[in-house]
């Protein structure tokens, strides 16, 4: 009916611009807790759970309304729609970046032989491209000792959502002493900005790397992430398309993905103070001039544009035109 494919149609958001992984109705459940709760205490995983419903009443503004006028059938009803169409997308999105990921590791790593884009049991820890891409950052990939222990997932090399993967960092290397120098600023990332535009709007725009657009922040205006999740749900579906497992699920093998997303959400939503609140902000303003460009149409003030060809050309003709009759 028109009215399913409304909710199926509008659910396709919710993966791409609240919570990857969160359920629905656990965000409005802990929105609705915390409307009764009158201490206010909560847990580090109840306010993810509510940055995830304000994130969701600001995708979905009739939302609210909507459950407050529905039955409790209706409602369920309505959820599972908005479900099913969140559930696809992200289908959708992992299945995308499975074939671009692996022809963007062609390009840049020049693997021998090379990934194949349209199978991924020749990828992860036994491809040296992507084993080193997802090697965690505190390990080098070119230690033979290393390759083998995590190849072989010995107790000493045990890869997991605890440790940040190389692909993320600048270098593809991080600075022991400063973790935090070059992360979420890798080569690949920024390659891959092409899949974050593969996901948000089509393949064919994703080959657009010098962005021109209106420069809408990541953060405030351009919900295609909610702030920082889309940052989020990107890095998180390139560590999936560099794995070999082929189809989606929470745990592969020591790696929680689920896990991963969050220490990603929390990096950027829950700095440890104003330094490192103001280090975030760089970096999404970074990101966003990569995916954007920028608009400075707010700099073009009178004085700006009277220096430029049009309006000098019109003063230089308005003078030849004067001298004639002088």
């Amino acid at each position: 009916t028109r009215k399913t494919t409304y909710y199926v149609s509008q659910g396709r958001a919710i993966r791409r611009m609240v919570a990857l992984y969160a359920p629905i109705e656990d965000l409005i459940a802990e929105n609705d807790r915390r409307c009764e709760d009158i201490d206010g205490n909560s847990t580090l995983e109840q306010n993810r759970l509510q940055r995830g419903y304000i994130e969701l009443a600001k995708i979905l503004p009739w939302l609210h309304e909507k459950l407050a006028n529905l039955d409790s059938e209706e409602s369920e009803d309505m959820l599972r729609k908005l479900r099913r169409g969140a559930d696809s997308a992200r289908g959708d999105d992992t299945g995308t970046l499975k074939e671009l990921v692996a022809s963007w590791v062609n390009i840049e790593c020049n693997p021998n032989p090379l990934i194949r884009t349209n199978d991924k049991h020749h990828r992860g820890f036994a491809n040296d491209a992507s084993g080193k891409l997802l090697c965690p950052a505190e390990w080098c990939w070119e230690d033979p000792i290393v390759r083998a222990g995590i190849r072989d997932r010995t107790a000493t090399f045990i890869v997991s959502e605890n440790s940040w993967p190389s692909f993320l960092y600048e270098t593809y290397k991080a600075d022991a002493n400063n973790l935090e120098r070059g992360l979420f600023k890798s080569k690949l990332l920024l390659t891959t900005l092409q899949g974050f535009k593969a996901i948000f709007t089509s393949p064919s725009s994703a080959n657009e790397v010098d962005a021109d657009g209106d420069g809408a922040d990541v953060i405030e205006n351009n919900r295609r992430a909610r702030k920082r999740s889309d940052q989020a749900k990107v890095k998180t579906c390139v560590r999936f398309a560099l794995s070999n497992i082929t189809s989606w699920r929470t745990v592969d093998g020591d790696f929680d993905y689920q896990i991963f997303w969050d220490n990603i959400i929390d990096f950027f939503e829950d700095p440890p103070g104003p330094a490192a609140q103001a280090r975030v902000k760089a970096l999404l303003e970074w990101w966003t001039r990569k995916v954007f460009g920028r608009n400075h149409r707010d700099d073009l003030t009178l004085n700006v544009i009277s220096q430029m060809s049009v309006n000098t050309m019109a003063a230089q003709r308005q003078e030849m035109e004067d001298a004639v009759f002088d």
